[in-house]
């Protein structure tokens, strides 16, 4: 198996952080050729420097990372030319258009001029933009600037594509049409690297890591990461919220609830004899209960799992 992303011990503390933990402390990651693979974790967590590093920007402390099978530290010019780059704030330029954009990226990452024409209209079909190529880059849509950014990234035919949260900021239609390119990106064989603080994203992504104060808590595909939770999830909706989480309260077997809008989800090992006893509980303030079941397990609840534990080995 062909390994796109192989990183080592990666640690970077950065100078201003003499008394405070590593930005990334001791990461390791390992990421098959034409995988998508998300990094997920809040703010500070450490993706955006894990990224910035894959993609040659910054240099790490210590540890190793290849791309592509070229060392970003030792041979950056070579990883360059095979990494495609999407940092958080993609700089386009806006007073140009569309396809004057497409054209600096292309020439700036060396792309032939028997190549570059071709390229840059498979570039306009594949992200729906060739309506616009004239348009400024400065007068496009939030969903639209994240669509050029992407191609520009992608103009070069890179072998390995690192996206810093891409979809952050966009509407969701936009959203969920950047990641239907993605998903198209990925069958041309592509490596993707994304970051994102969504675990709705999380759950379309082949392989999944958990990034929190800067470790890697977790990685894994997101059915076996939910498989491997050591509980089952309630949902909850009653006639009255103050009535429910009361019950709760009130309810053994149950470690840990959230609110998802109406309803709660609700943690628990015993499903069967909660469910029981939450339906005794119930009758006795006589709310009525619209939904209990059984339901499926996600990525947020694998988040806040491991994250929970972690603070609390903290």
């Amino acid at each position: 198996m062909e390994i796109a992303i192989d990183a080592e011990h990666l640690t970077k503390k950065y100078k201003s952080q003499k008394n405070k933990p590593a930005a990334l402390d001791d990461l390791d990651i390992k990421i098959p050729a034409g995988q998508l693979y998300g990094l997920v974790g809040p703010d500070g967590a450490g993706k955006t420097t894990t990224i910035r590093i894959l993609a040659t920007v910054l240099e790490q402390s210590s540890g190793s990372a290849r791309v592509a099978g070229f060392d970003v530290a030792r041979q950056a010019d070579k990883a360059r030319k095979h990494i495609g780059y999407m940092p958080q704030n993609f700089s386009l330029y806006p007073d140009l258009s569309v396809v004057e954009n497409l054209t600096f990226f292309a020439d700036i990452n060396e792309v032939s001029a028997e190549k570059k024409k071709n390229r840059i209209e498979e570039m306009l079909e594949f992200t729906r933009l060739g309506d616009f190529r004239k348009r400024s880059s400065g007068n496009l849509s939030g969903g639209m600037k994240k669509k050029l950014a992407l191609a520009c990234a992608l103009i070069h035919e890179p072998a390995v594509l690192l996206l810093d949260e891409p979809s952050t900021g966009v509407d969701p239609v936009s959203r969920r049409e950047l990641w239907v390119i993605l998903a198209n990106v990925v069958q041309q064989g592509i490596t993707v690297l994304v970051s994102t603080p969504y675990m709705d994203e999380a759950e379309r992504c082949h392989q999944v890591g958990i990034l929190y104060n800067g470790k890697l808590l977790i990685t894994g595909s997101p059915a076996d990461l939910e498989t491997q939770l050591p509980f089952t999830v309630l949902e909850l909706k009653a006639s009255s919220r103050r009535i429910m989480r009361q019950v709760i309260q009130e309810t053994n077997g149950i470690f840990d609830w959230r609110p998802v809008g109406d309803r709660l989800r609700l943690s628990v090992t015993a499903p069967g004899r909660v469910k029981n006893d939450l339906i005794r509980n119930f009758k006795r303030t006589k709310a009525e209960i619209e939904i209990l079941r059984e339901a499926k397990r996600t990525m947020e609840d694998v988040f806040m799992y491991e994250v929970e534990s972690q603070r609390g080995d903290q």
